[in-house]
């Protein structure tokens, strides 16, 4: 299979820049794990021993709604939790988005904090300007950063052999070598 376009010749580069699933679970700080948990056994506590119970053809709505909301509450703190971390690393001000997200009721706060939190930024390998991952040519030194086609200079992704905007046929560009896969 020919696979014109990879960013630094290596594909294990490439598929661990694609899986950040799991990188983002990492986000989330120890303390948020610790207090979720405690949330969802106080949220236990309080359905079963707190609140009267004397009619036990309601334990099975206790246990659901005991579940239920600790489980609702846990995750709203491990949403804090992970917005406390995502926040530094996106340089945006950590207690005014801390605070949207505490204050605004429902999870309307987180809602907006993932609509309007800014794109992560790295470094240029060849000047060390910082840029957003959209872009495909460093605007300081127009070092190419990521896969283009050569006629429409759109972006494309690794694995296409046809331009997906013009349906240029991608292995006659002369990409830098840095940018292309060696053929098996």
């Amino acid at each position: 299979m020919n696979m014109p376009w990879i960013q630094n010749g290596n594909r294990s580069e490439v598929r661990a820049e694609e899986s950040t699933g799991e990188d983002q679970l990492s986000l989330i700080p120890a303390w948020s794990v610790i207090l979720a948990i405690a949330v969802f056994l106080g949220v236990q506590y309080m359905f079963q021993f707190v609140m009267p119970h004397h009619r036990h053809e309601m334990m099975v709505w206790r246990i659901l709604m005991g579940y239920s909301w600790g489980t609702m509450l846990a995750t709203y703190v491990l949403l804090i939790g992970y917005v406390s971390r995502d926040v530094k690393r996106r340089n945006m001000s950590a207690g005014l988005w801390l605070l949207v997200v505490i204050v605004m009721p429902g999870g309307i706060g987180a809602v907006v904090y993932f609509l309007l939190r800014q794109p992560l930024l790295s470094r240029c390998p060849h000047c060390g300007t910082e840029i957003t991952s959209s872009i495909h040519f460093c605007p300081q030194c127009q070092f190419q950063v990521a896969p283009v086609c050569g006629r429409c200079f759109r972006g494309v992704q690794v694995t296409d052999v046809y331009c997906t905007q013009c349906g240029h046929d991608l292995a006659e560009d002369q990409a830098p070598a840095r940018l292309r896969v060696y053929s098996d």
